[in-house]
C-alpha cells in the first residue's frame, strides 16, 4: 500500500502499470483532486505511449531495462541538472575572471586521489574567500532542505547543527565529472562557519567509508550514504571542528 500523497516513483509507476488495483484507484483519486499534477502525470503517459509505439517492434524482443520509459525520464532529469551545473561553472569562470576563474576550474579538476578535496576546495572558495555567489539564501524562504531537494531528493537530510549552534544560511550548486555537487554553508552567531558537501560517488561509484583528513587549514569528517558521498569542513583545530566531529558522533 502506497502512502499519500503519492511519490514521484509512485506516480512513475502509475503510468508504467506497476501498482495493484488498490494503489491504482488510490492514485487517481489523488489526481482528481490536483490538476497541476495529474497535467504532469498525462504528460508522462503521452510520452509513455510514444515511447511504445517507436519502439513496438523492439517491445517483442526480451525486456530491456534500459528501455524502460521511467528509466529513460530519470536519465533525461540527470543529464540535465549535469549539464545546468557544468553551464553554472562555466558562467562563474567567465564572469568573475583572472584569480578566481581558474581556483573555480582548479575546483572541477581537483585530483580524486585524496577524499572530498573539492569539499574542501569548495570550503576555501565560498566560505573563506566569498569568490563563488550563493545560489541560494535561506532567507529567500526559510526552505534550505527543499532548495537542496530540488536536486538531490534521494541524499541524506542536512545534518541539524542547532543543537550547536549553527544554522545554514547559504546553498550552491557545483559541478563535478561526476555530475553536479552542492555545498551548504552554516554559520553561528559569531560568524563562524562550516559546511555541508554532497556529491556523487566518484569513478567506478566509489563510496567512502567514514573519515576524517585536514589539508590546508581544514578538518573534513566524510562519508557515504543513499548513493552519494558526503563531507562537513571546518577549519581545523579549532573548538568548531571538535563540536562539529562530537555532532556527527565520528
Amino acid at each position: 500500500m502506497i502512502s499519500m500523497p503519492p511519490s514521484e516513483r509512485d506516480l512513475h509507476a502509475y503510468v508504467d502499470h506497476q501498482l495493484s488495483d488498490s494503489d491504482r484507484q488510490l492514485v487517481e483519486t489523488y489526481l482528481a483532486g490536483n490538476a497541476q499534477i495529474s497535467a504532469r502525470v498525462r504528460a508522462w503517459q503521452q510520452d509513455a505511449q510514444q515511447l511504445r509505439a517507436a519502439l513496438s517492434g523492439a517491445l517483442q524482443q526480451p525486456a530491456n531495462p534500459d528501455l524502460d520509459p521511467a528509466m529513460i525520464r530519470q536519465r533525461m532529469k540527470r543529464q540535465t541538472r549535469r549539464h545546468l551545473a557544468s553551464a553554472a561553472m562555466l558562467l562563474i569562470a567567465v564572469g568573475i575572471g583572472g584569480v578566481s576563474g581558474w581556483q573555480a576550474r582548479q575546483m572541477t579538476l581537483v585530483s580524486t586521489q585524496l577524499p572530498m578535496s573539492d569539499a574542501l576546495q569548495a570550503y576555501r572558495l565560498i566560505a573563506q574567500q566569498g569568490l563563488l555567489p550563493a545560489d541560494y539564501k535561506a532567507g529567500d524562504d526559510g526552505n534550505m532542505q527543499g532548495w537542496l531537494d530540488r536536486y538531490f531528493n534521494q541524499a541524506s537530510r542536512l545534518p541539524d547543527l542547532t543543537g550547536a549552534g549553527f544554522r545554514p544560511v547559504s546553498g550552491r550548486l557545483l559541478s563535478t565529472e561526476q555530475g553536479p555537487a552542492a555545498m551548504v554553508v552554516y554559520e553561528d552567531g559569531g560568524g563562524h562557519k562550516i559546511s555541508f558537501y554532497v556529491r556523487p560517488p566518484g569513478p567506478h561509484n566509489y563510496l567512502l567509508p567514514r573519515g576524517s583528513r585536514s589539508d590546508g587549514g581544514l578538518q573534513a569528517e566524510y562519508w557515504s550514504g543513499s548513493g552519494y558521498n558526503y563531507a562537513m569542513v571546518s577549519p581545523a583545530d579549532t573548538p568548531t571542528a571538535q563540536l562539529l566531529k562530537q555532532t556527527l558522533n565520528f
